[in-house]
């Protein structure tokens, strides 16, 4: 591990700003060499603020020392990348949202699957952290009881490492707040001071490494849970994102967008606003 700079108690921390035009290229080019993806695209001043505190993480007040530890240091670009990206999640997040889901959204699409000769019905949870999100939704069929219908949950994230924790399936009490007392009680199993998720329950997810801003296919989906993703984004990659995403679903289909986020442009016309509040929309 590289050793950290030395410096007066009295030097101030080192901050997103002070990160100059030339050192965050410096970082983009190693991360886009490594890693496979370009820092270029997210809006900046957040990037700068998440590699600033990657900096002090490591224990250094300037990016030069970072940069050769970033360049020399086997696993510090994706150890970066995973600290570029929101993990912090938990089940039933914003419960309202999953009430609508739980009550109106799944129960349409699983029925609709069924009269439609119980054809496979896929749902996808962009940016899944560490399962959390797409784990509710496996939660919510299972109590639909509908086993006569293939359903794949599609989990996919930028980071490796939140993908393996995903698929283990083990969690923090803490992570477990807002679940209810009886699908706790049903659905996990203690596993010492944690949790873990009924294996029948974990197998309706897959867990992928993905990009949206990839130009490769999106895959196709009935329901798309893209929430507090966008916020990263420039208006325009947003507008592109939001377009693949209407081209890839059917009509009917459904979009659940965070609370801070909103359809841009002509993308309004491509949908229906089926919940404002809930930010959930279906596809014209």
């Amino acid at each position: 591990m590289a050793e950290s700079q030395s410096v007066s108690p009295q030097t101030p921390p080192f901050v997103g700003s002070e990160l100059s035009d030339a050192d965050f290229e410096a970082v983009r080019r190693l991360i886009l060499e490594r890693c496979g993806f370009d820092l270029g695209h997210y809006k900046n001043p957040c990037i700068r603020r998440r590699i600033a505190a990657r900096i002090r993480a490591r224990g250094f007040r300037s990016a030069a020392p970072y940069l050769e530890t970033l360049s020399r240091e086997e696993g510090e670009a994706e150890a970066l990348l995973s600290a570029l990206t929101i993990h912090v999640s938990q089940f039933f997040r914003n419960p309202s949202t999953f009430a609508v889901l739980g009550s109106r959204v799944l129960p349409e699409l699983v029925a609709r699957a069924r009269r439609e000769g119980n054809r496979p019905l896929r749902l996808w949870s962009v940016g899944c952290a560490g399962g959390e999100e797409p784990y509710t939704l496996a939660l919510l069929l299972a109590e639909l009881d509908e086993t006569e219908v293939p359903v794949e949950i599609l989990a996919t994230d930028l980071s490796g490492a939140a993908l393996q924790r995903g698929a283990a399936g083990v969690f923090e009490a803490g992570r477990l707040d807002a679940v209810p007392p009886a699908l706790r009680e049903r659905y996990f199993e203690p596993c010492g001071k944690l949790f873990r998720l009924r294996e029948d329950v974990r197998s309706r997810v897959v867990f992928r490494r993905h990009n949206i801003l990839e130009r490769d296919a999106y895959p196709a989906a009935e329901l798309i849970l893209c929430r507090n993703v966008l916020i990263y984004f420039s208006r325009e990659e947003q507008d592109e994102i939001l377009r693949r995403f209407a081209a890839d679903l059917p009509s009917g289909g459904y979009l659940v967008l965070g609370r801070a986020e909103t359809l841009l442009g002509d993308t309004r016309r491509l949908f229906t606003i089926e919940d404002p509040a809930e930010r959930i929309y279906r596809r014209k």
